[in-house]
Formats: C-alpha cells, sequence, structure tokens
C-alpha cells in the first residue's frame, strides 16, 4: 500500500475493491461463503470488508463469507440496561483506544469460551490484523484494572475494522467482570459522537441483541455499507473525546 499518500483513503479503497472483486454476495446462499483461498494481506482484506465480505476459518483453505441475514449495532439505538449503565458511571475500569491493539487479539485468540473449542483467530490472523493496525484501519479498544500494587492490567476489550463510517467488530474478551461489556457500550457511544452509521456484529447472539442489535439482510447491509463508503474513512490512531 506504498505510495498511495498522494490519494485520499476513500480512493484508495475503490481502488481496492476494483482490483480484488470477490463474487456477488447477494447470489450466494444464506450461509455466505463466496469463496475460498487467497492471502490475508492488507489489501484483500481491506477489498474483502469493502465488499461485505470478511475471512473465518480455523484451517486452510481461507473461507470468505457474506452471511444473511447480518447482525448490526446502529449506535444511537445502543441499549445499555439499568445495572450495566450503574456500572459504566462507576467507572471500574479506565477505557482506551489503540493502546495495546496486539495486546488484545491475542487475548481474543487466547480466553477460552463456553461451548467452543480452540479458536478462528490463527496466527496468520493475528499477524494480518496487527498489520492493517499499523496501516489505520484496525482498531482496538481497552478496559484496565490496577492490580494490589497499583500497576494497570488488561481485563477486557474488542478489536475491529473501520472503513467508510462503519466498524466491523471482530471478537471480544474479559477478564474480569463486566469489562468488555463496559468497553463496548463506551466504545459505541463514542463512535455516535462520530457519526458512524453502523457497527457490523456478524452473526446473530442474545449477548449483542441486548445491546440493541438487529439483524438486517444481507441486501440492506450490503446498500448500507455502500453509503458508508462513501465517507472519508478516520484512518490512524484512535482516542476518545476529551470530556468536559
Amino acid at each position: 500500500m506504498s505510495g498511495a499518500a498522494a490519494r485520499t483513503t476513500r480512493g484508495l479503497i475503490a481502488e481496492l475493491v476494483r482490483a480484488l472483486p470477490f463474487p456477488d454476495p447477494r447470489q450466494v446462499d444464506s450461509q455466505g461463503l463466496l469463496a475460498h483461498g487467497g492471502d490475508l494481506s492488507p489489501e484483500r482484506l481491506i477489498a474483502a470488508y469493502a465488499q461485505g465480505v470478511f475471512p473465518w476459518y480455523d484451517e486452510d483453505p481461507i473461507l470468505w463469507f457474506s452471511p444473511d441475514p447480518r447482525m448490526v449495532l446502529v449506535p444511537s439505538d445502543l441499549h445499555v440496561g439499568r445495572s450495566l449503565a450503574k456500572r459504566v458511571r462507576a467507572r471500574p475500569y479506565r477505557i482506551s483506544l489503540d493502546e495495546a491493539f496486539d495486546d488484545v487479539i491475542r487475548a481474543c485468540r487466547d480466553t477460552p469460551r463456553p461451548g467452543q473449542e480452540g479458536t478462528w483467530i490463527t496466527p496468520d490472523m493475528v499477524a494480518a490484523y496487527c498489520h492493517l493496525h499499523e496501516l489505520g484501519f484496525a482498531h482496538s479498544v481497552e478496559a484496565w484494572q490496577k492490580d494490589g500494587e497499583g500497576r494497570e492490567q488488561l481485563v477486557g476489550g474488542l478489536y475491529g475494522v473501520s472503513l467508510g463510517c462503519a466498524f466491523f467488530g471482530e471478537s471480544m474478551f474479559a477478564h474480569a467482570p463486566d469489562a468488555s461489556k463496559i468497553a463496548f457500550a463506551t466504545f459505541v457511544q463514542q463512535l455516535e459522537r462520530w457519526g458512524f452509521g453502523f457497527v457490523d456484529c456478524q452473526m446473530t447472539t442474545d449477548h449483542l441483541a441486548r445491546f440493541g442489535a438487529v439483524e438486517w439482510t444481507r441486501s440492506q447491509f450490503l446498500d448500507r455499507l455502500e453509503e458508508s463508503l462513501a465517507h472519508e474513512p478516520r484512518r490512524g490512531e484512535w482516542f476518545f473525546d476529551a470530556e468536559g
């Protein structure tokens, strides 16, 4: 992606979509398996997300999906329950952006999940998304808690990819009560202030539905994604807006 400084990032994304097209997601079944193979280069990943496609696999070859329906959260529709809202106001954790991307993605990989064996976050995916982060397209949210000696420990967080005014959530983890929930709620509120159109949650879960996420048809998702890509992305390191 060198030599692109003179172009807008929006223009660069459009060029990558033209250079690395995927099959039309509207023409496949609801499972949404579009293609297999390829690589996890930043160019291909950006082109994929811009076409409503993401990689999901646990061993080679790489599998590329665009499911129907798609779970999505519009930031202005965020719902924070009463007990969680009370926890958010109490500020039990310091919430940050882009302070520890590598640690967050590795914690998402290594944290056991009920009912799941292993992880789809392969070493190649860790390296690929860390590269995207270095290029300013992937971002992390961290929840920090001080230990008995006053040192901050990473106890929760999430990461994903941002193009246009859309954020594509990938994974989250928690090592302390409500850590990932508080990080997520705080983050979505920031996305609303920035004017983001939606958070792509990919797959339907009750956990995300409680936050106000809903299912969009694939066609609806792709239409809204196209609108989002008309906006110049917020590329580079992210920070929460200063309070005051």
